[in-house]
């Protein structure tokens, strides 16, 4: 029995190693077949997690673009308006709309006299005047309410004749915060809310505000309407005639003018000025500004021969500006935008060649850009021209 037991152990392990040794390729093949999938996956997610932020950044970027360009197709139109909830054009005219807490003279003829009627724009737009009670003149302008109130009163006077005048307009303000000028003396000016009167633009209200600071950056002012923001250029609409920059309120418009940014850059203005010398600037600045810094030009100024010298001297690049046809002709594309290090040259003659006359001022923009070298070349530590008293 003993001998027969063990036999049948032995093939009973010999059994085991069979099935086992049969088994495990089969179980490496699986677990194979079933790894590759699962690395295909694993590389295809990691794909895709390298490219989603690529592709959102362009995204973005594209419809960043896009509402860029519907904003300046909005500023355009905003500019040309004809009509919103602060006033309206009839007959080419714009006249105020009348709302609630509006103050209203109501003149009444009786023959020749004049009887005025002084009354409040109620809460639900109606006045009462003469024999008339709740006369709706919300949402009307003086001339619409002029001929109600002539039509009503027709049942109870013969022929009447009436007269309407806005006194004080309260039913629709806009806001003006940021670099805004407060007066001494006269009306209200600075920041806060201004009623608005009728056809009001963006500069409009900051004129009347008392106009803006000398740090207000008027080429990155804001618009705030309906919850979007707009970026203005003030500065294009008052130099370069760009009015799409300059929009037309409505109510609850918010307007804050920038401050100037603190980083600063320099153009020389030279030549026939009442102050020559070198001016700084934060933004931007224009031929006509770079000019009016250094006092304007003087009377033996050609002002139609003005010369913009860039790039001096490793890329020198000359252009022309003829300002007495900016000034007389409004031909703005005379008003050069500057850039930082530019020169600008008024000149007392007419121009002939430009080459040569630039190559005779070499001195004074070695002068202006190379103070050294001006020190070298014309004292007695070089052309012995100036005598400095030492060597």
């Amino acid at each position: 029995m003993f001998s027969i037991k063990r036999l049948n152990k032995r093939h009973s392990n010999i059994l085991k190693q069979t099935i086992f040794l049969l088994v495990l390729p089969c179980l490496f093949l699986f677990w194979g077949c079933a790894a590759a999938p699962k690395k295909a996956t694993d590389y295809r997610l990691q794909a895709n997690s390298l490219n989603k932020p690529v592709n959102t950044v362009e995204t973005k970027s594209i419809e960043a673009e896009k509402e860029a360009m519907e904003r300046e197709k909005e500023l355009v139109q905003m500019s040309k308006i004809t009509q919103n909830a602060v006033f309206t054009e009839e007959f080419e005219m714009p006249e105020y709309i009348i709302g609630p807490r509006d103050v209203l003279e109501i003149s009444l003829w009786e023959g020749t006299e004049e009887k005025k009627h002084t009354m409040t724009v109620r809460s639900d737009g109606t006045i009462s005047v003469s024999f008339l009670d709740d006369v709706s003149v919300s949402g009307l302008t003086a001339r619409q309410v002029d001929k109600t109130i002539t039509e009503r009163l027709a049942n109870f006077v013969k022929n009447p004749r009436v007269d309407v005048l806005v006194k004080e307009f309260n039913s629709k303000k806009a806001s003006l915060f940021g670099e805004i000028n407060i007066l001494q003396i006269g009306s209200s000016s600075g920041p806060g809310n201004y009623p608005l009167k009728g056809k009001t633009t963006v500069l409009d209200l900051l004129v009347s505000a008392g106009g803006a600071t000398t740090n207000a950056d008027l080429r990155r002012t804001r618009l705030i309407r309906g919850g979007k923001t707009y970026s203005l250029n003030l500065y294009k609409t008052m130099f370069q005639g760009d009015i799409s920059q300059n929009i037309i309120l409505d109510a609850g418009d918010i307007v804050i003018v920038s401050e100037l940014p603190t980083t600063q850059d320099k153009v020389f203005v030279l030549g026939e000025v009442f102050a020559p010398g070198a001016y700084s600037f934060k933004h931007e600045i224009d031929l006509v500004t770079a000019v009016s810094l250094a006092g304007g030009y003087s009377y033996d100024a050609k002002e139609n021969n003005i010369l913009v010298i860039r790039g001096y001297p490793a890329k020198t690049n000359v252009l022309v500006a003829n300002l007495k046809d900016f000034l007389r002709q409004g031909d703005f594309s005379q008003n050069i935008p500057l850039q930082s290090g530019d020169v600008v040259y008024v000149p007392r003659s007419v121009i002939g060649d430009i080459n040569y006359y630039v190559s005779r001022l070499t001195p004074m923009l070695d002068f202006t850009f190379f103070p050294s070298r001006y020190r070298d070349a014309y004292t007695t530590g070089g052309g012995l021209r100036i005598n400095t008293g030492t060597r």
